[in-house]
């Protein structure tokens, strides 16, 4: 995962600025050409997905009546997380993004909506808008890169603290609705500064996000609990909802892992990207910094249309079920300048970025040069480096870049 800008052959070399201009030129018409073409029927998918999931949430809450019974709470267990996986990617993620403005419905505009998420739909707007999407995949800059707990690239200094990678990840993982508050409020950064220097708005906006939990937290393990409890459902309610929310963030850490972590996508260091960046070298950053998956319609649907996230990051203002429509277009244009359009199946790209997760959280090369014979002696030398002070990880960090060319020769 070596930045862009140090790898022994970049995947760029070969184009000339005419080329990246004319990329840009190219899909600015692909994306002109959906806004010219938006209507009733973009109307019409986005008003039929958000009745069909308050129909599934509302239908799933009344079944969960009868948890008591063990068919009933899976039957609604199942329904709650799916409603949940809806109103969290395809619909929430979506409109606060804007794609859905054109429309001019009070009910479902970016300014206007609140999503079932503990981040405040206005510092996520902020935090993912503003900075993911301008900053995507610069290394120090863009958030979702490894949401700030994790080494992602090979040239950060590695350090014993990383090996709990793996596990803070999936830790993340269960919890990522709190992950995602904890680094749009810049938390770690904040708290690490003394009171009187944070920024002014910290304060309130560490309001916003535990009134936004303690509203949550209500809803689903207080009032919906309660409700069944005349039923004898109070306890399996509580279990769904508490089941429905871990679902809904595993599903989506995972589309968002994905997306943004798998081998194949690049990072970019923050000294190579001009002040002046034009739009054809953002595309192109965009392009080079996403991977799709690839699956059935109902796995689009679910995933927000994040499956497809290369259009997404070239297009994010677009209404998401036309980014099926234009991925041909777009991966013909890859193909067009000898770019690589990354897309797999979900468990192939799921295991690629957990692979990385782990692959990172270990010495540059370790993983790489570990087998079967050499195990014992590799542990040794991973438990030096680990035990021992930086002069020692230093050396053993070159006795490892020495295995790696060995092995590479």
């Amino acid at each position: 995962m070596t930045t862009i800008t140090k790898k022994p052959e970049s995947p760029i070399a070969h184009l000339t600025p005419e080329d990246i201009e004319q990329i840009g030129i190219e899909l600015d018409t692909i994306r002109q050409d959906v806004l010219d073409d938006r209507g009733e029927r973009d109307a019409a998918y986005i008003r039929r997905v958000i009745a069909v999931q308050r129909r599934l949430e509302l239908g799933s809450r009344a079944v969960l009546l009868g948890s008591a019974l063990p068919p009933l709470f899976v039957l609604g267990t199942v329904g709650l997380s799916i409603s949940k996986i809806l109103e969290n990617m395809e619909i929430g993620h979506n409109v606060l993004h804007g794609q859905w403005d054109w429309m001019r419905d009070p009910k479902i505009h970016s300014t206007t909506w609140e999503w079932d998420m503990a981040t405040p739909a206005k510092q996520w707007q902020h935090s993912h808008n503003q900075v993911h999407h301008t900053y995507t995949n610069i290394v120090g800059q863009d958030n979702d890169l490894g949401y700030g707990i994790m080494r992602v690239d090979e040239d950060q200094r590695w350090h014993p603290a990383y090996l709990a990678q793996p596990f803070w990840n999936f830790l993340n993982a269960c919890f990522f609705e709190y992950g995602i508050a904890a680094y749009d409020l810049q938390l770690g950064r904040n708290l690490r500064i003394p009171k009187d220097r944070r920024p002014e708005s910290f304060e309130a906006e560490v309001s916003q996000v535990l009134k936004k939990i303690r509203n949550q937290a209500t809803k689903d393990y207080v009032v919906n609990p309660a409700i069944a409890l005349p039923f004898g459902g109070f306890l399996p309610t509580l279990a769904a909802n508490a089941i429905a929310n871990v679902v809904r963030n595993l599903w989506s850490h995972s589309v968002i892992m994905c997306g943004h972590f798998p081998e194949g996508v690049e990072t970019f260091e923050k000294n190579a990207i001009p002040e002046d960046e034009t739009r054809g070298e953002w595309y192109l950053r965009q392009m080079l910094g996403s991977a799709n998956i690839s699956g059935s319609a109902f796995l689009h649907l679910m995933s927000g249309n994040l499956s497809h996230q290369i259009e997404h990051h070239l297009f994010p203002d677009l209404p998401s079920n036309r980014y099926a429509e234009i991925a041909p277009k777009v991966r013909a244009l890859f193909e067009k300048y000898d770019l690589t359009y990354c897309s797999r199946p979900m468990p192939q790209q799921v295991y690629s970025a957990w692979h990385k997760v782990v692959r990172l959280s270990l010495p540059n090369g370790w993983l790489a040069t570990t087998n079967r014979k050499n195990v014992g002696s590799q542990l040794k030398l991973l438990w030096g480096m680990t035990a021992k002070g930086p002069k020692v990880r230093r050396a053993a960090q070159a006795r490892l870049n020495q295995q790696l060319r060995r092995r590479t020769a």
